[in-house]
């Protein structure tokens, strides 16, 4: 399915204890590494790296992938294999013959000529193992290398005037570098100012640019979580000051999933390397973090490379806590002037601590902001004087009886950060917003009950656009910790226009290109009173719980009249229907999570559907989670709706709730007066990708810039 995250593939074997590790060091190759581990090669003549098997001089052909761990070879001929498990391995390249090692095949192709053949390094020495990174650092030296684990970043060009001056003028504000390329020549420049007055971008360059020459410029400047370059075709220089025009278009380089940022100060991690124990308990310094990976400060004589797993790594926060993690080696730079080299890992928790790390990693990324425990009264007083409680018609005494719940949620959510987050913008005056996502489907979570404190914003705040943007930057980067992770849905309500735009035109812009990323269109959220029965007997209709065939019958109904993100977003595919891991997930931690589906039947037929969804108190303040919608079955459909709505009276009364929502995605009809459902706001059905968030929030950076944060959306 479209809208997948990386994390999603991560292994998941874990140790009961540090000791249960340090008992099974060294791992077996294949445990200790990927079988794609290494570096691609593509040396030719004097650059390439043979091997040879049994003797020095029976040579098999080109290493075309090579780690301490494992090799594949290009044959020049047929393949035989060893009568024995292993055989004698030597490498040979670069005036270095290394062997003999033990290896053992992993696949050879007997009946399909050169098909390339693996073999397995078993055994492999310190000594060994050095003496092929060596040879690997002269494959990368020479340009005849490349990491085996690499993955090239996506490009896509921009080429609309207003959406490059919106880019520029966001870069402008957050201060990002940028290098200036020419000739050969690089040097590091900033965008400091886009003047509106000559349409030009004034540059800062870190030497007089006067002796450049004449343009054109290329010139890589950092987005929030893109590169972008452009070409600048005129320009002048005066000293250490470069004036340009806009260009006319920009590439822009994702280059993360997951944004990074420096560590803390102090936070170093320990462990072992997993096929030389010898080498002792590693301790090296953390040098950047996100929710997927780690950046550390290695030394040559560590023996990373990429593919290598280390499986229990101890990661010391710098504030007193150990994390415990599994990760697998990225990439390994050369050695840097200071000795030193920086290799990158992507980690996974183990779920002993996966809170503790989506928290601490949520604060180091986010660090303006907070969770919401400790707040609770607090978020009450920014809820009534931002006007969240008036939103559809409502005022603040109907909300007091919610106000324990919602405290009870508000520090509990902060301890369950797999299903919640209540992302706060404090200050010295309190809580200046808030904003929350919570994990209501298996594969989605939903963005809800904002709010912003009206008037100035405090002294503390430099750029005015600051608190929306930290706020949405914390928690839309939230569920990328979460391996399921595919969708964002919300429900927001378009009167402002900043919303509108911030929003709805961004999906509706989304759903211009067709690629099924995003989707987003005005429905209508009633509300129906649990005590308010119709009183009519609804002669000739059965209602009851839907039964297996009939739940495939309404999935196929959905996937027929409603796109495909839609279906998989709010768990309507015909596996998922019932969303019963959904429901268990949630009563793990002792919560309320339920879907129940009844069927209105006429003569034993099923005709119309209604779905009817519950969740814990205070989880949202609207009650958004205690939600039904109908669904017809047949062309007779419509005609049952009012009683399928007297039975989701009384399914909800009997679960303690006194109303509950009716979402209305049709234009309604007599059904709505009949069943007694009363009016309610229009808010848009907003749900888009987790493919779209780093790009989302570059769009959000991008309105943010220089403005004052915006009305509240529900």
């Amino acid at each position: 399915m479209e809208g997948g995250n990386p994390l999603s593939d991560r292994r998941t074997v874990e140790f009961d204890s540090r000791d249960a590790f340090i008992n099974v060091i060294p791992l077996p190759p294949a445990e200790a590494a990927l079988d794609d581990s290494g570096y691609s090669l593509h040396g030719r003549g004097a650059n390439a790296i043979t091997c040879s098997l049994g003797t020095l001089d029976a040579t098999l052909g080109e290493v075309t992938r090579l780690s301490p761990t494992v090799v594949w070879v290009m044959p020049r001929g047929p393949v035989t294999h060893a009568e024995g498990p292993t055989l004698p391995v030597f490498l040979k390249g670069r005036g270095l013959t290394i062997g003999p090692l033990v290896g053992a095949f992993i696949r050879a192709d007997a009946e399909t000529a050169s098909a390339p053949v693996g073999l397995q390094l078993v055994g492999v020495t310190v000594e060994q193992g050095r003496q092929i990174l060596s040879l690997l650092a002269d494959a990368l030296k020479n340009g005849v290398a490349e990491p085996a684990a690499s993955v090239l970043p996506v490009q896509d060009t921009i080429d609309q005037p207003e959406r490059i001056r919106s880019i520029l003028v966001a870069i402008c504000a957050s201060g990002n570098n940028g290098v200036l390329r020419r000739k050969g020549r690089s040097v590091r420049m900033v965008l400091e100012r886009f003047n509106t007055a000559t349409s030009q971008l004034e540059w800062r360059s870190e030497e007089p640019v006067t002796e450049w020459g004449e343009a054109p410029f290329d010139v890589d400047v950092i987005g929030y979580n893109s590169a972008y370059r452009m070409r600048l075709d005129g320009g002048s220089g005066d000293g250490e000051r470069l004036y340009t025009q806009l260009p006319t278009r920009i590439s822009r380089i994702r280059h993360r999933w997951h944004r990074r940022v420096p560590a803390p100060a102090g936070a170093n991690v320990r462990f072992h390397h997993p096929l030389w124990r010898e080498l002792g308990e590693l301790q090296r310094d953390v040098v950047d973090l996100s929710f997927s990976g780690l950046c550390l400060r290695c030394k040559p004589e560590d023996l990373m490379f990429p593919g290598l797993l280390p499986p229990h790594i101890e990661l010391q926060t710098g504030e007193g806590q150990t994390l415990t993690l599994r990760g697998e080696i990225r990439y390994v730079t050369s050695p840097r002037a200071d000795g030193y080299m920086l290799c990158g890992l992507s980690v996974q928790p183990y779920s002993v601590d996966e809170a503790r790390w989506v928290r601490f990693v949520s604060q180091t990324t986010s660090p303006a902001t907070r969770t919401s425990e400790n707040m609770e009264d607090g978020l009450w007083d920014l809820f009534t004087r931002s006007g969240f409680f008036s939103l559809a018609g409502k005022t603040s005494e109907e909300f007091e009886e919610q106000r324990l719940a919602f405290c009870s949620m508000a520090k509990r959510g902060a301890e369950i950060p797999q299903l919640f987050c209540q992302a706060v913008w404090p200050s010295e005056r309190g809580p200046e917003a808030t904003l929350s996502f919570m994990k209501p489907y298996r594969h989605a979570w939903m963005g809800h009950q904002v709010a912003k404190r009206p008037g100035k914003p405090p002294p503390s705040v430099q750029e005015p656009g600051q608190i929306m943007r930290d706020l949405y930057v914390r928690t839309f980067e939230h569920p990328q910790s979460d391996p399921d992770f595919r969708w964002v849905v919300a429900y927001v309500e378009a009167l402002n226009p900043w919303i509108a735009k911030a929003h709805v035109r961004y999906a509706e812009r989304q759903m211009e290109t067709g690629q099924g990323l995003a989707f987003t269109r005005k429905v209508h959220m009633l509300d129906v009173y649990t005590h308010e029965q119709t009183g009519r007997a609804h002669e000739g209709i059965q209602i009851g719980l839907a039964t297996a065939q009939e739940l495939t019958l309404l999935a196929d109904t959905i996937a027929r009249t409603r796109p495909a993100c839609y279906v998989d977003a709010l768990d309507f595919t015909r596996e998922r229907i019932d969303m019963r891991p959904v429901q268990a997930r949630w009563k793990q931690f002792n919560l309320e999570r339920e879907r129940e589906i009844l069927v209105a039947r006429r003569n034993g037929v099923p005709v119309a559907a209604t779905v009817l969804e519950l969740g814990q108190r205070g989880t949202n303040l609207y009650c958004l989670l205690d939600m039904a919608r109908l669904f017809p079955l047949t062309e007779e459909g419509p005609s049952t709706y009012v009683a399928l709505v007297d039975a989701a009276r009384r399914w909800y009364a009997a679960r303690r709730r006194t109303s509950f929502h009716f979402l209305c995605e049709d234009e309604g009809g007599d059904y709505v007066q009949e069943a007694g459902i009363h009016g309610g706001p229009d808010p848009y059905m907003w749900i888009i990708s987790s493919k779209l968030i780093p790009d989302f929030l570059e769009h959000i950076s991008e309105l943010t810039i220089g403005r004052r944060g915006a009305h509240n959306p529900r």
